[in-house]
């Protein structure tokens, strides 16, 4: 795998100054951000060199070239997911925008007092705190799935918790911190028999996995696209079509209307009526560029990778003393995530004393505090992996990680 090291220029980036060489850089957080390809950067400066003009707006045929460009990028979207139409595809700066869009359109307008929006403890912050403000405005129960400590994964007595009171599941695909991949597909045929609709967070699932929409049986899906090597600020939505066209919009403003008078107005139809405004085709432009060059890598090939990094650095975590795996020890099962804690060593401090050998970690709650809170851990260490990540990279984790409490003052 180490051939795609050079499709990546920040791994051998050197400024003109020689202050910053990232050369040497271990990164180990692509849970946060993965890096860009070429691929993806000259995606988006062709654009912008050869093609930028206001898509949807524009008669003239650079304006056309852009649109087809931005619609290009929609399409992409649609097949890497299997999205049964690219128009039930709807750009988003991020997944937690696409989900903040769910809650705020669909949620808002399906959820009454008495009802019940079920998630999971595992949840980032941008699937909680949507569905927080849902059921406090609208007098609904939030109500929680909560997992096996020690295998990280929800119990299936845990689904009973969806009941025909449940309007909304909303659930993570693959856990940001746990690195978990729930059976979405099980939970989903439970929502659908108690009339609920599943809402899936694939913001950690879609650069690691292959993902179908159609055969998990979601109802909605959210991802980002900066996790998967492409840039910052774009992301998409998945919704079917009937639900799509039945939700009031999120945003109103420029491009998402049909017509206005002073005292009224139409809706575009889906997917413009949720994308006001002009819309960041350049980024959507890099995002396809980054599916693309995914799928070149081979998704099965990625799973494979991630999972057998995972697996050396765990057992190899396993052997030093002091050190935790918080959740799953089995790393065919954290889809390239492995969180940890060692004894005597705050996290932050973890991760100040790897960067100082030039690896880059995440220390922190992860924006997971209601899981951190329920594992008894109010922070821990990340290592998350990708395909880019090499064996001797672990080693160099395993190597470092083993010295940290020696560095931190202790003597055994």
């Amino acid at each position: 795998m180490n051939k795609y090291r050079n499709d990546f220029p920040l791994f051998k980036a050197i400024d003109e100054k020689n202050s910053v060489d990232n050369s040497g850089l271990v990164y180990l957080d692509t849970a946060a951000t993965a890096q860009r390809p070429y691929i993806v950067l000259n995606a988006m400066t062709h654009f912008y060199a050869t093609q930028n003009a206001n898509p949807l707006r524009g008669l003239y045929s650079l304006s056309e070239r852009a649109t087809k460009a931005y619609e290009d990028a929609r399409e992409t979207v649609a097949k890497f997911i299997n999205a049964p139409s690219s128009r039930e595809i709807i750009f988003t700066r991020n997944t937690s925008e696409g989900l903040n869009l769910i809650a705020n359109t669909y949620g808002m307008a399906n959820v009454n007092a008495g009802d019940e929006v079920v998630i999971s403890i595992m949840e980032h912050h941008s699937n909680i705190l949507p569905w927080q403000f849902v059921c406090q405005t609208k007098g609904a129960t939030l109500k929680f799935m909560y997992v096996d400590k020690e295998t990280g994964e929800i119990p299936e007595s845990e689904y009973a918790k969806i009941t025909p009171k449940t309007k909304i599941v909303s659930l993570t695909h693959v856990s940001n911190v746990l690195g978990t991949t729930n059976p979405i597909k099980k939970i989903a045929e439970i929502a659908h028999k108690n009339g609920a609709v599943m809402v899936v967070d694939g913001a950690q699932s879609t650069p690691h996995i292959k993902v179908d929409v159609q055969d998990l049986g979601a109802d909605f899906f959210a991802m980002s696209g900066h996790k998967l090597c492409g840039p910052m600020g774009i992301g998409a939505v998945w919704g079917k079509m009937e639900l799509l066209e039945a939700m009031p919009p999120f945003l109103r403003g420029g491009e998402m209307i049909e017509y206005v008078t002073e005292t009224s107005a139409t809706w575009a139809e889906v997917p413009h009526k949720f994308e006001a405004g002009t819309v960041s085709a350049g980024d959507a432009v890099g995002m396809a560029a980054a599916i693309r060059y995914i799928q070149s890598v081979g998704l099965d090939t990625i799973t494979e990778h991630d999972n057998a990094l995972a697996v050396r650095l765990i057992e190899g975590m396993k052997k030093i003393p002091h050190v935790n795996i918080v959740g799953n020890k089995d790393g065919t099962k954290r889809c390239g995530i492995v969180t940890f804690t060692v004894d005597g060593v705050h996290p932050h401090d973890i991760a100040t004393l790897l960067s100082e050998e030039n690896i880059a970690i995440r220390a922190g709650h992860h924006c997971a505090q209601p899981l951190g809170s329920y594992l008894g851990e109010t922070a821990t260490a990340r290592a998350s992996l990708y395909f880019y990540n090499t064996e001797e990279e672990i080693d160099a984790l395993i190597e470092n990680v083993a010295k940290l409490r020696a560095w931190s003052g202790f003597k055994d």
